[in-house]
């Protein structure tokens, strides 16, 4: 089964999303499962992950009720407030729908690289396994030391690294200290890793194949086929690359390898880590 492990959906809103700048016209606009529905159907993809574009209760909501009405949203990775003492009374309720696969938390816009060090913070992810949720990391590279350490606190909890850690990718040059981090984080084998958000991460005034190949080589080396996922990060994506473009280059990327790894990319790895 081809699955997108990651896509939002939003009702625009520029108070909402404040975070979609004046260069992101593209985005103004409503994003709904009518919408991706076409996009998948011409990709060949049959289920998608939801994930979360504001940090509210409301929204994590609003995505499962959509889950329950749309069959090709296979899972949501929401957002609770894992910093908060009462995270487990609100956890508790939402835990009960079948679509909630995970949670996240923007940590790549916190002010402190050190975020995910904190005590509240770790308290709050402590009470993710009794209830079976996958914890989604969304960093940028600078934050991946942290990470690391922020892991080895719960070496039981089940973690997806989104986007690849977000690489500053140019032609000019590689992002060495990004590859060395993550291959450190690969080691620890309860981090999976998803293949998405890569081109908005791009620097150059046009990408290719070519061009976002060294960062797959590294993700792949470092996570293989069964820890790593395909993500389209629809409709951000939409910033550089229309969804059948990028799903063709994540195709072309693992064209040599074999049957198995490739459909571990394309969906197992998805259906395996979230319990799809």
């Amino acid at each position: 089964m081809q699955i997108d492990s990651h896509h939002h959906f939003w009702n625009y809103d520029p108070v909402e999303y404040g975070w979609i700048g004046p260069e992101m016209s593209v985005l103004k606009r409503d994003f709904l499962p009518s919408h991706l529905a076409d996009e998948i159907a011409q990709a060949g993809v049959e289920g998608v992950v939801s994930v979360q574009a504001r940090q509210t209760v409301a929204e994590t909501e609003w995505l499962l009720g959509m889950a329950a009405q749309h069959e090709f949203i296979r899972g949501v990775v929401g957002w609770v407030p894992l910093a908060s003492p009462d995270v487990a009374a609100v956890l508790e309720p939402l835990a009960q729908s079948p679509w909630l696969k995970a949670v996240r938390h923007v940590v790549q816009d916190e002010p402190d690289d050190a975020f995910v060090l904190g005590t509240d913070f770790n308290h709050g992810i402590a009470q993710l396994r009794q209830y079976g949720l996958v914890y989604d990391i969304l960093i940028y590279a600078k934050q991946l030391a942290n990470s690391i350490q922020f892991v080895d606190q719960h070496p039981g909890q089940p973690f997806v690294l989104d986007h690849i850690a977000k690489p500053t990718i140019h032609s000019a040059e590689f992002h060495r200290a990004w590859a060395d981090e993550l291959r450190e984080l690969a080691r620890r084998e309860n981090v999976i890793c998803k293949f998405s958000g890569v081109v908005t991460e791009v620097r150059d005034a046009s990408w290719s194949t070519d061009s976002i190949r060294p960062y797959w080589d590294v993700a792949i080396e470092a996570f293989g086929a069964e820890r790593l996922m395909f993500g389209s990060d629809w409709p951000v994506c939409l910033l550089r690359s229309d969804y059948g473009r990028w799903v063709s280059t994540v195709r072309e990327l693992i064209a040599d390898m074999s049957p198995t790894e490739q459909a571990n990319v394309m969906g197992a790895t998805a259906c395996h880590t979230y319990s799809l």
